[in-house]
């Protein structure tokens, strides 16, 4: 029996782990940014760049929403197919 999902086709949750990955390197890239002074001896930059820190946070928590959207979507699927499944 052929599989019947396509090679090509998006699963449920995958645009919020996509989404949550880009956040978490923004989140990364600016925490670098903020941590670089503390090392190099510059003066430390304004608070709200520690905040934008946070994104890191932000974005693992999107691609976790995302993975478990896929987790329940696999879940429902697969209750669907087995036989003798009642809806």
């Amino acid at each position: 029996m052929r599989d019947k999902t396509q090679t090509n086709s998006a699963a449920p949750g995958d645009r919020l782990i996509r989404a949550g990955a880009v956040v978490f390197f923004l989140g990364a890239v600016a925490t670098l940014v903020t941590v670089a002074p503390l090392f190099l001896g510059a003066r430390p930059f304004p608070t709200y760049m520690f905040g934008l820190s946070m994104l890191m946070a932000v974005g693992f928590l999107v691609a976790g929403a995302g993975v478990l959207r896929s987790v329940a979507a696999g879940r429902r699927q697969a209750r669907g197919a087995a036989p003798g499944a009642s809806r």
